[in-house]
Order: structure tokens, then C-alpha cells, then sequence
């Protein structure tokens, strides 16, 4: 199993930027896939997850702001961010369990700054 993150950047406050997480080894539609994200000297916290079935779940700080999303075609997982804020500010990672074992991307950097 693969996850290969991408999409982070430096962008302004307000701004928005689309992460992308693709997949290979697991098939996205039938797995819950999430976003975590990493601030420094913080702990990974997750932001968002889809469910195999569609289901979507967001932390309080991101609701509203933030989509996860799919594309089964491409078998890749989308975190688009709008109205950022400065403390959106992290290392973003897409993440899956696959037969009890965990599975990281390995991180995009994503700094929101004027």
C-alpha cells in the first residue's frame, strides 16, 4: 500500500488549496480514508475521513472550510481548503488502515501566511 500526498504550498490567509492523495496497493471506494495534519510542537490531529460509503466526517475547526472528497477513477482522495487560516498551518497527511495495519502518506506541507 502507497499513499502519495501532494498539492501543499505557502499560501495567504482566506486562500485555498487543494491536497491530493493518491493511492495505490488499497482501493479508495472501499476504504475509510483520512486527512491528519501535524502542526509544530503539536500532536497529529485528524481533520477529515470518507467513509466507503461516502460518509464524511470534520474536526469542529475545519467545518465549513475544509471538503474531503474522492475520485474512484483516479483511486484518489481530495482535501480541498478554503478560507485558510494562519493556524491551518501543518503538515498534512492522507492515511488508511488496511488488514489492522496503518498506512501514512508521506506529508505535504501546507503554511498559511501573509
Amino acid at each position: 500500500v502507497q499513499l502519495q500526498a501532494s498539492g501543499g504550498g505557502l499560501v495567504q490567509p482566506g486562500g485555498s488549496l487543494r491536497l491530493s492523495c493518491a493511492a495505490s496497493g488499497i482501493i479508495v471506494r472501499i476504504n475509510t480514508m483520512a486527512w491528519y495534519r501535524q502542526a509544530p510542537g503539536k500532536q497529529r490531529e485528524l481533520v477529515a475521513a470518507i467513509s466507503s460509503g461516502g460518509i464524511t466526517t470534520y474536526a469542529d475547526s475545519v467545518k465549513g472550510r475544509f471538503t474531503v472528497s474522492r475520485d474512484n477513477a483516479k483511486n484518489t482522495v481530495y482535501l480541498q481548503m478554503n478560507s485558510l487560516k494562519p493556524e491551518d498551518t501543518a503538515v498534512y497527511y492522507c492515511k488508511t488502515d488496511w488488514r489492522m495495519r496503518p498506512y501514512w502518506g508521506q506529508g505535504t506541507l501546507v503554511t498559511v501566511s501573509s
